[in-house]
């Protein structure tokens, strides 16, 4: 059973234990005098959509590729600035639902214990007050659409509480009937939430904007929000959420809730054997773990963590998850809490796949259908050409206009073709043709889109000028001014093999659109290959320039290493050399300081089968990225850090790379004996892994669909063939 666990209320958000089904999401903070749980609901942004494509773009594009051509980049950014920044330069931003506060009449409890069932998706709270011992109980539910509370005591008649909902600058604050409260307003979209009691016993009623509870023997609040985005009525909607909702259907909710977690959680489990602190609070196990980290039980708690977060906020029919995935205090969060595509959006679906939890990868792709149609606006207005482009952030309408006016990281036109690489991805792992068919059109428009705006270089090198590599900075050879612009990055060059190597595959496995797979065939072989600089190093850019951040969070030119599989110890020995030291120079000069990069940096060495240096990394973000509640810190928070750690830790265990399945590739010494079971790998194959004393011992195959593989292990290699739900033990 994995629980996180706490000897004392939350202090702030960053203690606060996050519940959520999808749509809904909440951070329960315990305190015992006043519970606050502070709410969100997904598709509460700041502004409705606006085109703000750049209609002076085409007017300068040749001007700018020009300016570069000849080196003047700093004349170069200067015009980029007006002619190809969106107007306005803001999407809108996820923002906050606000708070539901519940009054006790307690002072704070003894024998005080605050925890969650990361098995059950269960916040709960108990302690002791004047002898009497008092629980609640907090969860999300997918099913009933609604965030359930329910308050206990262990005598009867003592469950008193006043509760109200809170947002500043709502429009309206109303009690319905005796049982309910409820807020509306208008932000980017209107919205309601509601809050509704049912007790047995006691007085119930409504006063103002507060739920009045006194003298219950057991209560329940039931909480749910909905917005126009999805809903033409949000109050009736509400209602109609709540409306069958009460206390005597409490434990029927609850077990509803508990199955379907369960669906998707037990698929997948890790045994660790060696050293756990079990009697330590989560709190204390971290402060512990900075000076002794041996303790397992700490990794198990974070892996199951990580699954539980994304299974609480992407599940078919919700939106993807933001940087905060859905939790979120703020009105103008950190970055705006949006979907930012040049990492770390696609980072939070790095373990959808291998970690068995392929339909919470589905969100994201009902977001880039949302996204294709401006795509396909942006493409045409600003750059005259077919096809589908986005930049490196979107938000809750699909926005693909540039964000901000930021030189290091708006001026990018790769987002739409890495999220759409991840198409791919789902097909690889789930063999699910009807999907692909689905979802071609997007994949193949992303390409089209490049192959009209890439340009032929001196070399008749296909390249994307102008560009940045995200979001890091060179020393120009000629000016050594900091510059940020260029003609060519490397990991341009390797998103765009990725995808039109995709594309190819699926239109030879769809039977259609032969001409245009010879025409990325031809377009292939003109893409600049990844090259190895002076030092020994993966080249950043297409020219040898000097970084003028050594140790730079960003490290995009190891897309290839990861999550691509450009480069391989198996396939490119030479690359994966050069990429080592790559990682070795960032981490020398203060690399992976971020909670995301510090992830990154897991499944690098992970790739590079190096286990012990994927085990530092994972150590290091324990120790330096995690916060008290086990989220992911920036810092601030951002929960890409926790999706890139499972995923990491995953591939330590089990890799699908190039139609091959590698066995414990990156197994570190410290984990030397466990069992991981239920992991996937391509082709839609499950696998348990055992092993004792770092020598594989017992390994189960389970295919839903015919196939043959070819496993490695220790270094060899052994293909076999499976048929359909058969189970080859090996």
């Amino acid at each position: 059973m994995s629980v996180i666990w706490y000897k004392e209320p939350a202090k702030d958000w960053n203690e606060a234990l996050p519940i959520g089904n999808g749509k809904l999401g909440g951070m329960v903070f315990g305190e015992v005098k006043q519970e606050n749980i502070q709410v969100n609901e997904e598709s509460l942004w700041s502004k409705p959509y606006r085109n703000r494509n750049n209609y002076d773009t085409p007017l300068y594009l040749e001007e700018i590729r020009a300016l570069i051509q000849k080196g003047e980049i700093r004349k170069a950014e200067y015009l980029i600035q007006g002619a190809m920044t969106g107007t306005p330069v803001d999407e809108a931003v996820y923002q906050t639902l606000g708070d539901i506060y519940i009054d006790f009449p307690h002072e704070r409890g003894s024998n005080y214990c605050r925890k969650l069932d990361l098995n059950q998706a269960l916040a709960q709270v108990e302690y002791t007050y004047n002898h009497v011992v008092y629980k609640r109980e907090v969860f999300a539910s997918a099913v009933n659409d609604a965030m359930c509370m329910r308050f206990t005591a262990s005598e009867s008649g003592k469950i008193s509480f006043k509760a109200r909902i809170v947002r500043t600058g709502s429009t309206a604050v109303r009690g319905i009937g005796e049982d309910s409260v409820a807020i509306e307003g208008q932000e980017g979209v209107k919205f309601c939430s509601m809050l509704k009691a049912s007790t047995k016993g006691g007085v119930l009623r409504t006063i103002g904007s507060y739920i009045y509870v006194e003298g219950a023997d057991e209560a329940t609040l039931f909480f749910t929000a909905k917005t126009t985005f999805n809903e033409e009525n949000p109050v009736e909607k509400c209602q109609q959420v709540l409306s069958t909702l009460n206390v005597e259907s409490y434990e029927k909710i609850k077990s509803e809730h508990i199955k379907e977690y369960q669906y998707y959680f037990n698929r997948t489990s890790l045994h660790l054997e060696g050293e756990r602190h079990n009697e330590l609070s989560t709190s204390e196990q971290l402060e512990h773990f900075k000076e002794d980290k041996r303790n397992v039980g700490l990794i198990e708690d974070y892996f199951n963590f990580g699954r539980y977060l994304l299974i609480s906020s992407s599940r078919p029919g919700s939106l993807p998850a933001t940087l905060q995935g859905i939790w979120n205090k703020d009105f103008r969060p950190p970055w705006g809490s949006k979907f930012t595509i040049n990492i770390n959006t696609e980072m939070n679906y790095w373990l959808a796949e291998n970690c068995n939890l392929s339909e919470c990868h589905l969100p994201l792709f009902d977001h880039l259908k949302r996204m294709y149609p401006h795509g396909k606006e942006t493409a045409k207005i600003m750059y005259q050409c077919n096809g589908f482009v986005a930049h490196h952030n979107t938000d809750l309408w699909g926005d693909t206009a540039p964000q901000d006016l930021w030189m290091p990281g708006t001026f990018w036109v790769m987002g739409a073709a890495w999220l759409c690489t991840h198409i791919w991805k789902h097909y690889e792992y789930t063999l699910d043709q009807d999907f692909l068919q689905e979802y071609y059109t997007l994949m193949k428009e992303a390409a089209v889109f490049l192959s009209e705006y890439m340009i032929e270089n001196e070399n008749k090198q296909l390249i994307i000028s102008p560009t940045v590599s995200p979001e890091n900075r060179y020393i120009h050879p000629i000016t050594k001014e900091v510059a940020n612009i260029s003609a060519g990055a490397t990991m341009d060059a390797q998103i765009t093999r990725d995808l039109f190597e995709a594309c190819i595959k699926a239109s030879e496995i769809l039977g259609q659109d032969e001409t245009f797979r010879t025409q990325l065939k031809a377009k292939l072989a003109q893409l600049p290959p990844t090259q190895i600089a002076s030092n020994g190093t993966i080249m950043e850019w297409l020219e040898e320039y000097e970084e003028s951040a050594l140790g730079h969070r960003h490290i995009s030119h190891l897309y290839g290493l990861y999550p691509a599989e450009q480069i391989s110890p198996i396939t490119t020995p030479e690359l994966s050399e050069a990429a080592r030291k790559t990682l070795e120079r960032r981490l020398a000069h203060g690399g992976g300081h971020t909670g995301w990069s510090r992830a990154w940096l897991i499944n690098f060495w992970a790739r590079l089968l190096d286990g012990e240096e994927a085990l530092k990394n994972v150590q290091a973000l324990l120790t330096n990225s995690t916060l008290p509640n086990l989220l992911d810190n920036h810092p601030p928070f951002q929960i890409d850090g926790n999706f890139g750690g499972v995923a990491g830790i995953t591939e330590m265990f089990l890799q699908s790379v190039r139609e091959k399945i590698i066995i414990l590739p990156a197994l570190p010494k410290a984990w030397h004996t466990g069992a991981v079971k239920g992991l996937r790998a391509k082709g839609n194959i499950e696998i348990d892994i055992v092993w004792q004393g770092g020598r594989l011992t017992q390994l189960i195959l389970k295919a839903a669909k015919p196939c043959n593989v070819t496993l490695i292990y220790n270094g060899i290699e052994k293909s076999i063939s499976l048929q359909q739900g058969e189970n080859i033990i090996l």
